[in-house]
């Protein structure tokens, strides 16, 4: 390999330009492009940001709509499709996907996300990671760390503590680099706990280097680095775009003046070279990719991300879905969002789709012998339309049931700003109402990327589906959705609130004066409001099927720190269906405050009628744990664990409580401990009260009131027992005596 000067090292760890890596004499320039869910390759002349005239790919369902299908094959499939796709556009490394979890409903790029459960996230965007690099294309999965608003997204410090980071919103980071091994990582434009995440050691050294042994390049979001030789010594090895003449100059100078370690941009520098290897030559063949079958997939898996939330009726004959083709069939299509979809987001992720399906022309081709008609109903943007309405609700009299197309316009959530508020439009809203008052069954499909309440009106319908932004061929999948063609196969990744003011992080949201405290903690989404038992729309893991399912026969066979949980689950109506099979763990008794139940794991199951299959999962020592910032470490702590499984967080259908004896874990006990804690330990208490002797240690009254004393305060107090002398004997000095 040939020698490159200082100048040409820095040179490398920039890039040429708005979506290439530099040439140096001998590592060659690679093609970067944005593409979570379809690529947006910009050819040569595109828009100087990089937004506009991308090449036509394939628009699949945002990550918002594939995590709703709980499918990590149909995840992994996806991206095997990205993955041809971005080969035949000569693209080395795909951008995507993002695994930040959704903190608050308000996030405004919430629809490029997965999840607000870790773990869903975690277990979707390997499957997506592996598919994509199976065809010898790289990801960046992104944006690390804590990034979980667009309001001061540049500048705001998310304040938050370890253990909440360990918990929520590292261990998807975690699954994905450990798992499927991406080729990079994109840093996030904030700062975490005051410290820009592009020049974060501790995030993209200690841990993702030292800790999960991730051995790619770290790339900077667009803009992202603030100190380019301070983001060098914390680990990011490519900036983007290149601020040239600047950052590069900046690493020549640290380096001349001894400021800068050149072993440091070396390091980068061989992550670079390795990077471009493992991409190889590009090889741009668009005629290599099956259009019409990526299509299909998109379709397969918008059907797939449908959630069912609503289907009134006791009986599946009473309910309105799925709807019957028939010549007597009389379908009101209400909604301009019919024939104008919302399709995907807006920002860095917009794709120019290959085709387009239109929901009017799908549902009416699904519905051959009725007799369909349409009114918009609404305009997109703007306030009620009493025309527009009118024309709607006196279509609706004269049918047998009216398909409302519902949701938010491409105005009101996208990459840049977070949302005010979580309600649909007004004049949607008014519609609605006006819609139900005709008596006539209402189902409604929305169409949008963040959680919109349901609440005000959803008691009103028949129906109603979560279609999400399903990308180009979400048209189709909800025409097979609604004639049964498809069973409903979607459910919640996240959870409906009642209220906007019901989220756990809502006052802590979107922060002020440069920070955001993420005072929620640990307790984000269902892990909160299940905390406080708070009412919810719909529960997370929540989603109806056209068929039924029983739950049976849990078993829970514990072997040390190892779980084994089975449980069976069966078809119990007429039509074939789709289950997803949820296990919750939950620590009733803990040193610290746990959420009641957290997912673990989960299993979708296609069944026939009457068809029954047994689910098992197996969990370990981490499954069990909490971080604990006083040990520094995961802890397992011995006792009893609930076990749970069911079709929700609240739905939970089978339940065992099991005993896991492992020893318990010691805190290092010091002179700053308290007695409390010294007198609670297995080893400490016997020797503290043999040192100190009887008396004061025996009176259970005075206890409770001193209790809570550093041991080292209590040697200052007279006739304790515990004294400097006490102190020495258990060594409780400044290392401790664990």
């Amino acid at each position: 390999m040939q020698t490159l000067s200082v100048e040409q090292k820095a040179a490398l760890c920039l890039g040429a330009d708005f979506w290439h890596t530099a040439a140096v004499p001998g590592v060659a320039s690679i093609l970067v492009s944005d593409g979570p869910h379809g690529l947006r390759v910009q050819p040569a002349g595109g828009d100087h940001v990089g937004l506009g005239g991308s090449l036509p790919a394939t628009c699949f369902p945002t990550a918002a709509a594939l995590a709703s299908s709980w499918d990590p094959a149909l995840a992994r499939e996806i991206g095997a499709a990205l993955g041809v796709e971005a080969r035949a556009q000569g693209v080395g490394v795909v951008l995507g996907p993002g695994v930040n979890i959704k903190r608050s409903p308000l996030c405004g790029r919430n629809f490029e996300y997965f999840s607000e459960d870790p773990h869903l996230t975690g277990v979707l965007a390997a499957a997506l990671v592996e598919g994509i690099q199976s065809r010898g294309v790289g990801t960046s999965v992104k944006h690390f760390a804590a990034n979980n608003q667009e309001t001061d997204r540049l500048r705001v410090s998310a304040e938050v503590d370890e253990r909440t980071l360990r918990e929520i919103y590292l261990p998807a980071f975690e699954h994905v680099v450990t798992r499927a091994r991406p080729w990079t990582v994109m840093c996030a434009y904030n700062k975490v706990n005051g410290v820009y995440a592009s020049q974060h050691g501790w995030l993209l050294t200690t841990v993702l280097r030292d800790e999960w042994g991730f051995d790619g390049v770290v790339v900077s979001d667009w803009g992202a680095v603030a100190d380019r030789v301070a983001a060098l010594v914390a680990g990011l090895d490519l900036e983007m775009p290149p601020n040239r003449g600047v950052s590069d100059r900046a690493i020549v100078d640290a380096v001349a003046d001894g400021s800068l370690d050149e072993a440091v941009l070396d390091r980068a520098v061989d992550r670079m070279r390795r990077l471009v290897e493992r991409a190889g030559p590009p090889s741009p063949d668009p005629a290599a990719v099956d259009w019409d079958a990526h299509h299909a997939l998109a379709r397969r898996a918008a059907a797939d991300g449908i959630v069912l939330l609503r289907n009134e009726g006791h009986d599946p004959e009473d309910r309105v879905l799925p709807l019957h083709d028939s010549p007597s069939l009389r379908v009101a299509v209400v909604g301009e969002l019919a024939r104008t979809p919302r399709y995907q987001g807006a920002g860095s992720s917009q794709v120019n789709p290959t085709r387009l399906d239109v929901p009017l022309e799908e549902i009416t081709a699904a519905l051959p012998l009725a007799t369909m008609s349409f009114a918009p109903g609404y305009a997109l943007d703007g306030p009620p339309d009493r025309l527009l309405a009118d024309e709607a609700v006196a279509l609706a009299t004269g049918a047998d049931v009216v398909v409302a197309l519902l949701g938010l316009p491409a105005a009101a959530e996208s990459e840049g700003f977070d949302r005010d508020h979580i309600d649909l439009p007004t004049a949607q809203l008014t519609l609605l109402s006006r819609l139900a008052d005709t008596g006539v069954p209402v189902v409604v499909a929305l169409a949008h990327g963040g959680v919109v309440r349901t609440d005000p009106w959803e008691h009103r319908v028949a129906a109603v589906l979560e279609c999400w932004l399903g990308g180009q061929a979400g048209g189709g999948a909800l025409a097979d959705v609604l004639t049964g063609a498809v069973d409903p196969g979607g459910r919640l990744a996240e959870t409906v609130p009642l209220r906007l003011a019901d989220t756990p992080s809502h006052l802590n949201f979107p922060g002020e004066e440069g920070r955001v405290r993420y005072g929620e903690g640990v307790f984000v989404g269902y892990r909160g409001f299940d905390a406080l038992d708070r009412p919810v729309a719909h529960p997370f893991g929540h989603g109806l099927s056209y068929t039924g399912f029983g739950y049976s026969g849990l078993t829970v066979d514990v072997d040390g720190t190892d779980l084994t949980v089975g449980a069976t689950v069966t078809n119990t109506g007429a039509r074939a269906g789709r289950e997803v099979v949820q296990l919750y763990v939950g620590d009733p008794e803990c040193s610290v405050a746990r959420p009641p139940a957290e997912l673990r794991g989960f299993a979708k199951v296609a069944l026939d009628p009457g068809e029954s299959r047994t689910v098992t999962f197996t969990l370990g020592a981490r499954d069990l744990s909490f971080w604990s910032t006083a040990r520094g470490g995961w802890v397992l702590e011995p006792g009893e664990f609930e076990i749970a499984v069911g079709a929700s967080s609240r739905d939970l259908r089978l339940c065992r409580t099991v005993t896991v004896d492992v020893p318990l874990p010691r805190v290092p006990l010091t002179a700053d401990s308290t007695l409390q804690e010294w007198l609670a330990d297995p080893v400490g208490g016997p020797a503290l009260r043999a040192a100190a002797g009887p008396g004061i240690l025996q009176d259970e009254e005075l206890l409770r009131v001193i209790g809570n004393f550093p041991l080292g305060r209590l040697a200052a107090f007279p006739g304790i027992g515990i004294t400097r002398e006490t102190l020495t004997h258990l060594g409780a000095g400044e290392r401790g005596a664990g």
